[in-house]
């Protein structure tokens, strides 16, 4: 699935819930998504399953964030293309 489908189909899913959210309560959702995959990744002995969802919960709602925005992840991405950001080299030489 590229990032652009995957947007939409979390738009088709969950966009009008957090439009009526709003954008402030549905980043304090994103943040507690991502402590509970910081909690996963401390968690011994891992369990692979239980983190592939984490980082599922963790992209879905950072998804619908720039949806809200009306932030293309596909577009943002881009800014990756060529490496770093700064230097542009792969890796980074910063």
């Amino acid at each position: 699935m590229t990032i652009q489908k995957f947007q939409k189909q979390i738009e088709d899913i969950y966009f009008t819930r957090d439009f009526a959210r709003g954008i402030p309560l549905t980043f304090t959702w994103f943040v507690e998504e991502v402590g509970e995959l910081a909690k996963e990744i401390r968690r011994e002995p891992q369990n692979i399953e239980r983190l592939r969802e984490e980082f599922a919960d963790v992209l879905a709602w950072l998804s619908t964030l720039a949806s809200l925005l009306n932030i293309s992840l596909e577009d943002a991405a881009e800014i990756y293309a060529d490496g770093c950001p700064k230097c542009h080299a792969t890796p980074c030489k910063c």
